[in-house]
């Protein structure tokens, strides 16, 4: 009774993100209840192995005490202050001063918000002053990739390249525009890592002309893309996308909402190609979804050039009411300390080829047309012909299909509309985790092939 009731009032009240209304009031909620590690209990009493640590965040895994005792004791202490009108709070402070330690050379100042997608508003609310403060009032247009993805709001909604985020809300907005992605399992130019990245520079170089150089802002980019389906770009292609900025005279910023705090290797993927933005986003692995909060770190140049502005005795006019809350500021110090000291960036890098063994084991598996991931990142995209690369028919609706078959199997993933499965496990897990994880998606992957519909359609 207690669980059909949740789920009544859920149907009845709660608007999920990124749902379809009505096919969920007809569906009903899956009501977790509890975790532990890599592992979810619902309220069914059914155990889960999350492969995808929540929606990439809990990168530490559930249940950190060292964390909770953090949070009630800074809620104890002083559970809110304002950072307007000069005020300041400890935690936020040394998170800001961590942080600058932990990131790319360069960026020295931080700007706290409460996730990743007003982060990238953030960043652009920036860039916008930026330029109007510097005497460049034209450079209005910003370009991002097809298939990234840079949050839902209102403005990053237009930047972001995913059609389900577009439709119905009237981006993007004219300002805002896309190249194509550095894709190589499906590149017109062909797999070649160099083919790939020449590519991608020339679209850029291509889009800016168009625009005309005069008139462009920045240049968004992931260093994998992961709601794209896990695309991962050759090595160095981070590298040239951002040496063209700089050559194009373009901000360049990394949203590392996904990719940093050791997805992929470092504590940044940034930190591979030695590449530093001019600004960078995050949030997720910040505080491990534990509590709400992002961040944009920011350049000097582009700090000095909003500070020195023609007013520079009136304040900047974007903040919000929880920027640098104390308890997520607190939070956000213990993860990083779990993150360094207590060894789970270390433990990521060590279980990284073992991820990379398992996904290159799936490759001879009759649905996965390709293979691709980064330290704990990985994408797994399934085809029903591995010749032509050809994606399922839609009607099948094959994501429904494994996510119902990897329910039963007891794994969690993200299965993405094109046919493409999303591995994220915390990077805490341990090497019996591992295991389980990749026979339990196998296990997935031969059941969703059993299916009738599925195999006739695999031939």
């Amino acid at each position: 009774m207690y669980s059909n009731h949740l789920i009544e009032s859920d149907r009845n009240h709660l608007i999920h993100p990124v749902t379809a209304f009505r096919p969920h009031e007809r569906r009903g909620a899956t009501v977790l209840a509890s975790g532990k590690g890599m592992y979810l209990r619902d309220i069914e009493g059914n155990e889960l192995l999350d492969a995808f640590a929540g929606l990439w965040c809990v990168n530490v895994g559930y249940g950190h005490e060292s964390i909770v005792e953090a949070a009630a004791a800074q809620m104890r202490r002083l559970p809110y202050a304002t950072g307007y009108f000069h005020f300041a709070n400890e935690p936020a402070i040394r998170l800001a001063e961590r942080l600058v330690e932990l990131s790319p050379p360069g960026l020295d100042r931080v700007f706290f918000t409460l996730g990743g997608s007003d982060a990238v508003d953030s960043a652009v609310r920036f860039i916008v002053n930026y330029y109007n403060a510097t005497g460049r009032p034209a450079k209005k247009h910003f370009i991002a990739l097809d298939k990234g993805y840079h949050g839902s709001s209102t403005t990053g909604s237009g930047l972001t390249g995913l059609p389900a985020f577009h439709r119905d809300f009237d981006v993007p907005l004219p300002w805002q525009h896309h190249i194509p992605a550095a894709y190589p399992y499906r590149s017109p130019v062909g797999s070649d890592p160099q083919a790939v990245i020449d590519r991608s520079v020339a679209d850029l170089r291509a889009k800016v002309a168009e625009l005309g150089a005069e008139n462009v802002a920045a240049f968004f980019a992931e260093p994998v893309q992961g709601s794209a389906g896990v695309i991962v770009p050759p090595p160095g292609w981070l590298k040239a996308m951002r040496d063209t900025c700089t050559e194009l005279d373009i901000l360049f910023v990394a949203d590392e909402v996904i990719t940093g705090f050791g997805r992929t290797g470092p504590m940044f993927a940034c930190e591979t190609e030695g590449v530093s933005p001019d600004l960078m986003t995050m949030a997720k692995g910040l505080t491990s979804g534990y509590a709400p909060m992002g961040a944009v770190l920011m350049s000097d140049k582009v700090y000095s050039g909003i500070a020195d502005g023609p007013r520079p005795e009136l304040p900047i006019g974007h903040g919000f009411t929880y920027s640098g809350h104390p308890v997520s500021a607190a939070v956000g110090l213990e993860v990083l300390r779990l993150y360094t000291e207590g060894g789970i960036l270390a433990n990521a890098q060590e279980r990284a080829p073992r991820f990379r063994e398992g996904l290159l084991d799936l490759q001879d598996h009759p649905l996965v047309g390709n293979v691709r991931g980064v330290g704990l990142l990985g994408g797994i995209e399934l085809v029903s012909d591995k010749a032509e690369k050809t994606r399922f028919d839609p009607a099948l609706r094959l994501p429904e299909r494994l996510t119902n078959a990897a329910y039963r199997n007891g794994i969690i993933f993200r299965a993405f509309g094109d046919g493409t499965i999303g591995l994220a496990p915390a990077i805490s897990c341990g090497a019996d985790d591992m295991d389980r994880l990749f026979a339990r998606l196998r296990k997935t992957l031969n059941d969703v092939l059993d299916e009738p519909e599925v195999r006739r359609e695999v031939g």
